[in-house]
Formats: C-alpha cells, sequence, structure tokens
C-alpha cells in the first residue's frame, strides 16, 4: 500500500493539504533510491544521458590571478557495460560547442572563432573509449580519443561512480558518475596567447545515465 499512497500523494502535489497528511514525508521514504556504491551492483546494459542531471565545466588558470570557468550547455553521451566485464564499457559522448556559457557573451563569440574553437566549422568535439583500467573498486581510467577544432588526440578520463539504483521518480535504474579530463588546449590548436595564458586545462564532469530497454 506504501507505493500505492505515495503515488497518490504525488498527485495531489504541490497542495497544502500534502502536508498536513504527511504524505510529504511518506513519499519522500518511499522514493529516495537505495544507491549502491558497490560496481557490482550496476545492471549491465545499455544507458542513454539524463541531461537534466548533468555539467561539463571547464576549468584554466587565468595569468595566476584565478581559475576561469565555462561550462557547455548542450552535449550528450551513452553508456554500455557490465559490471561482470569492466574493461570493456564503452562511452562515447558529443558536446555543442557552440552551446558555450560563460555569462559574458561578447567572449563567448570571440571563443567561437577561428582563433579559439573554431566553431563555424567544427562545430562539435566528440569522445569514444578506447579503453578501460580499474584503479579502484569505484575508480578507473578510461583511455580514449577527444577529438576537437578538427584535432584528434588520446586522452585519458579519470572517473568515478558515484552510486547506482532503481529510481522511481525516473521509471529506471539510474548510474552516477563524477569524472574529470586534464588536456592540453596547444595540442588542439588553441594556442591563442599560449605562454601568457595556461595551456592546461581542466574538464570536469558530473552525468546520471539512465539505463534503457530490459
Amino acid at each position: 500500500m506504501r507505493p500505492a499512497l505515495a503515488a497518490l500523494c504525488i498527485g495531489l502535489w504541490p497542495a497544502p493539504l500534502l502536508a498536513l497528511t504527511g504524505c510529504n514525508m511518506l513519499a519522500s521514504a518511499v522514493l529516495k533510491p537505495d544507491v549502491q556504491t558497490a560496481a557490482v551492483s550496476v545492471p549491465a546494459g545499455d544507458y542513454k544521458l539524463d541531461p537534466a542531471h548533468a555539467s561539463i565545466l571547464f576549468k584554466i588558470n587565468h595569468l595566476g590571478y584565478s581559475t576561469y570557468i565555462g561550462r557547455f550547455e548542450r552535449f550528450d553521451a551513452s553508456l554500455t557495460g557490465d559490471p561482470a566485464t569492466p574493461q570493456t564499457a564503452q562511452v562515447t559522448a558529443v558536446v555543442d560547442m557552440t552551446s558555450l556559457n560563460i555569462a559574458n557573451p561578447d567572449f563567448a563569440a570571440a571563443l567561437m572563432g577561428p582563433d579559439w574553437f573554431d566553431a563555424a566549422t567544427y562545430p562539435q568535439a566528440t569522445f569514444k573509449t578506447l579503453g578501460l583500467k580499474l584503479t579502484s573498486e569505484t575508480e578507473a581510467d578510461i583511455s580514449g580519443e577527444l577529438t576537437l577544432k578538427g584535432k584528434s588526440q588520446a586522452v585519458i578520463v579519470k572517473a568515478r561512480l558515484n552510486g547506482s539504483a532503481y529510481d522511481r521518480l525516473r521509471g529506471a535504474d539510474v548510474v552516477g558518475f563524477s569524472a574529470t579530463l586534464p588536456l592540453n588546449r596547444a595540442e588542439f590548436g588553441i594556442d591563442k596567447y599560449s605562454g601568457l595564458l595556461a595551456d592546461d586545462v581542466v574538464i570536469e564532469i558530473e552525468v546520471e545515465f539512465l539505463k534503457t530497454g530490459e
């Protein structure tokens, strides 16, 4: 009866009656996922990105004064894997370079130009997995090929499994990861002001994947 009652409570949301009847507490108890951090708890299969719960940030040292941060608003990714053979997991990703958000429209437009990302010619960056090596029970180095501004380079993404569970709100198995990708921008032809601005860039990734199919 608890799931049914929780569903009724959700149907009443956000009516004031919700708090008065205790539905809020009951719904929270029923709907809160039982997140498991062990990799063996992740169901095998194919996963798609939940873009509402994902982010890609880049960070670069700005003349020694601060760390400059930007983000890309539009991207997609997929995951296929089996915890029994984690080394065979495959991740692919596509980033819309024109979706850069740095809260400075004029500078964002400049970064879209040929001296920087040249987004008119190369509107997408892509990543595909070449191999995976476990470094702990919940962490892995994912070697892959990153293509940015038309240049492809081997990179290593350091990924950490945060946890997995069946999510009643989304009606699917969900798995979440945090990851970092260090890279040298000059290796991709993004070398304007190299030597003045840092060439080392760190990409920070937060993602949740939804299992598809059975």
